[in-house]
């Protein structure tokens, strides 16, 4: 079939012709011409219709001799065109006939009819071939079960698969509505460094680069925490960023090694008002998408009505895994139970450590409706406010829907003293090997030095929402080129 084309191809360019030409302007949309004139039906529609000049790809072509029908897709939709020989003239039916074929991109101009089937149609007067497709359309596009080449060949899916440019449109909607719900707040959107000369921000391993003419290793940005916080100091009291993150982790239908996330930070706030901000997000979000405050997300039904649940993490374990009060106080007893179960124990043996390990392998599957956990141990929140009543905990909260983690907020720790005591501490866990700790930040323990007001701050997974309300099980299906293996050589 490519051959096939190949020689086309080359008609086309000996007959004068370019197969590629950079003129043709459309005047109308599909959308736009059913919204003009889909109401209209036989004589009313010849009157009032006018030349219309449409571009897009043909997905369907049917001949019948001295005609066809063609079926075009642009940007907003498909719409049916009608090619006749005593319209376009002999030798342009004669070129479309021979040169044309599923999957090229034409303009097509002409005024609108309606077929026997009523189906509204454009009877072309002119057609012209923008670009030649090389190769042809899947035939069985939709009964393809190899999940990857959607993913490898996105063009492709995007071409054929009405569902996943709706799925693209949505996630646009949805950055957009998070984007102005901020900006309606105050909040002023910012950039910051996505190279850092220090990882930090984040618990997560980063991919390293080099910049030549500095001489210098840098890492990808695994979070915009500290730099955003920096702004704080500045005098920015409340700022946001939609960014990308990169951390070099595994691939699964949650993670991804570059992902986009927002964050935001509010001076003289605590994380129990960005519980309630929360809240107003994603229910916003529900309403403007769905209409109502509910939705099914793979055939579990969410309630978004107000107030979620809440839980401290002490209280997550007792309540959905089968450990008692006395027994969370004994780490070799929850060693023992972790070893039992084949989950991988953490570097550090402390409680808070062990606490946390238990509390993802038994706990995060069952947190299905919108709940809120806090109070998280301080060795795992190396950036968060101590709680004022039992300083071993921080004033932090990550938000569960259907199993998995879409928020992480806390109040944030300002008193540089303690925050180079707990750099200095993660310095000595990196050097006992657990790669995701931070290393020392002394420009950023300097900025703090200037005072930081009191404020909270919180990363919410973009990726994730839009894996929310699209439905979709895998994260691969809300980027757009998700990160894959090397494409095996056919050789």
């Amino acid at each position: 079939m490519e051959e096939q084309r190949l020689t086309k191809l080359e008609k086309i360019k000996k007959s004068g012709a370019n197969p590629y030409p950079n003129h043709f302007r459309p005047t109308h949309t599909a959308a736009q011409i059913f919204v003009s004139y889909g109401d209209l039906e036989g004589e009313a529609l010849e009157k009032k219709s006018s030349s219309v000049k449409l571009a897009g790809r043909i997905l369907a072509l049917r001949s019948f001799g001295k005609a066809a029908f063609v079926h075009i897709q642009d940007r907003t939709g498909k719409i049916q065109a009608y090619i006749a020989k005593d319209t376009v003239g002999d030798s342009v039916f004669a070129f479309f006939a021979e040169a044309i074929d599923i999957g090229d991109i034409v303009g097509v101009e002409g005024t609108l009819f309606r077929t026997k089937t009523k189906e509204l149609t454009l009877k072309a007067t002119v057609i012209q071939l923008l670009a030649k497709s090389l190769h042809p359309l899947p035939e069985k596009w939709h009964g393809l079960t190899d999940v990857e080449i959607r993913y490898r060949q996105r063009y492709l899916d995007l071409i054929v698969n009405p569902k996943v440019r709706e799925i693209f449109q949505k996630r646009s909607q949805i950055v957009q509505h998070v984007r102005q719900f901020f900006l309606d707040r105050e909040y002023l959107e910012v950039e910051t460094p996505m190279m850092h000369p220090i990882a930090g921000g984040a618990l997560a391993k980063p991919f390293v680069t080099h910049h030549n003419t500095l001489d210098m290793d840098l890492y990808l940005r695994i979070a915009p925490e500290l730099y955003l916080k920096r702004l704080l100091v500045g005098g920015f009291e409340r700022v946001f960023e939609i960014n990308r993150n990169f951390r070099n982790e595994g691939i699964s239908i949650q993670h991804n090694p570059e992902f986009t996330m927002i964050e935001f930070y509010e001076a003289y706030a605590t994380f129990e008002n960005f519980i309630t901000l929360t809240e107003e997000l994603v229910c916003s979000l529900a309403t403007k998408l769905l209409g109502k405050e509910e939705m099914t997300y793979q055939e579990q039904v969410l309630k978004f009505q107000r107030p979620w649940a809440r839980y401290t993490v002490k209280e997550a374990i007792l309540k959905f895994s089968e450990f008692k009060e006395e027994d969370l106080e004994d780490s070799k007893k929850i060693i023992s139970y972790l070893e039992k179960q084949n989950i991988s124990l953490p570097l550090q043996r402390d409680l808070g450590h062990l606490w946390t390990a238990l509390f993802e392998a038994k706990v995060e599957e069952k947190l299905i409706q919108p709940t809120f956990i806090y109070h998280y141990p301080l060795v795992v929140s190396p950036l968060s406010r101590k709680n004022e009543k039992d300083p071993l905990f921080v004033d932090r909260f990550e938000l569960y829907m259907v199993g998995r983690e879409m928020a992480n907020a806390f109040s944030e720790l300002n008193d540089p003293l303690d925050q180079k005591e707990r750099f200095l501490k993660q310095v000595q866990e990196r050097k006992a090997g657990d790669e995701e700790s931070h290393e020392m930040d002394e420009d950023f323990v300097r900025a703090l030095e200037y005072g930081m007001p009191p404020a909270a701050g919180e990363g919410i997974g973009i990726d994730r929402l839009v894996m929310l309300f699209t439905d979709s099980p895998s994260i691969r299906d809300v980027i757009l080129f998700p990160q894959l293996r090397k494409e095996k050589s056919d050789s």
